[in-house]
């Protein structure tokens, strides 16, 4: 199957051929179920929990991206990703991460 992700605590996809998780571990079982798409959009912050402490980040998603491939070659040939995040800097922070994995990975 191949589909697009939208992590997004907040924001509701562009349009309705995403599937959107609202958090990483929605993402994460999304992909368990349905294998990984070919393209993430991402958000960096994901909002807090009851007790105010923050949920775990885009960023923590992406690293749990390249974990998963590096075990077991699961990302797409064709793999995408996007940075749509409102923070300047977790969005820097998830491209470099990812660009840097896939240029490494294509060495």
């Amino acid at each position: 199957m191949t589909y697009k992700l939208f992590l997004d605590d907040i924001r509701d996809a562009p349009d309705n051929t995403w599937a959107v998780a609202r958090n990483t571990e929605e993402a994460q079982l999304y992909i368990k179920e349905n294998g990984f798409p070919y393209l993430i959009s991402f958000d960096h912050d994901l909002g807090i929990n009851e007790n105010c402490e923050e949920l775990p980040t885009g960023y923590d998603f992406a690293k749990w991206i390249v974990e998963e491939d590096m075990t077991h070659g699961v990302l797409p040939e064709n793999f995408e990703f996007w940075v749509h995040s409102a923070n300047p800097v977790g969005a820097r922070n998830i491209e470099s991460y990812l660009l840097n994995y896939l240029k490494s990975k294509k060495n």
